[in-house]
């Protein structure tokens, strides 16, 4: 099910990368394919949306994506550089201009001091440049962080699309 307030950014990012003739991916992992699922939730989505890879175990990070292990063990799956390379690593193995990539702590465990639950990082890159790489700290249980993490990645994609245009 989209989230209501994601329908309309969906639509933009769609008609963006129409009018391009670019396509979008995600590497996902506290979302769990959400990002995916409300993109491919909008009709058509198949000229714009190429695919969402669920990269949830660090494993699937560095099997998948090409995350390597030793990034991970250093900064851990949670973290700036992790997302980076999530977002690059799909840019790297499937015919997309532009990577989402999320990775977060949704909880309601698996916090810690450093990184309590709602720390998500975000990336977003377009060809082989980053555009940006972020964290947010979302409040709420699961599902709202979750929530919360789709509409900001929506968003800064949306962003971005947005001011190539100007």
């Amino acid at each position: 099910m989209v989230l209501p307030e994601a329908s309309e950014l969906i639509e933009r990012v769609a008609l963006a990368l129409i009018q391009r003739k670019e396509r979008m991916g995600t590497a996902e992992s506290c979302t769990g394919g959400l990002i995916a699922a409300a993109c491919t939730s909008l009709a058509g989505s198949s000229q714009w949306f190429e695919r969402g890879v669920v990269s949830y175990s660090n494993e699937a990070k560095t099997e998948l994506l090409g995350v390597p292990a030793a990034l991970i063990g250093l900064h851990g799956a949670v973290s700036g550089e992790v997302a980076e390379q999530m977002a690059r690593g799909l840019v790297a193995h499937a015919p997309v201009d532009w990577a989402l990539a999320v990775t977060g702590v949704a909880g309601p465990g698996g916090g810690s001091d450093a990184k309590p639950v709602g720390t998500v990082w975000l990336a977003l890159m377009h060809g082989r440049s980053r555009v940006r790489v972020w964290r947010e700290h979302f409040s709420g249980d699961r599902h709202a962080v979750r929530e919360q993490t789709v509409r900001a990645g929506l968003q800064a994609l949306c962003d971005a699309l947005e001011d190539r245009d100007s």
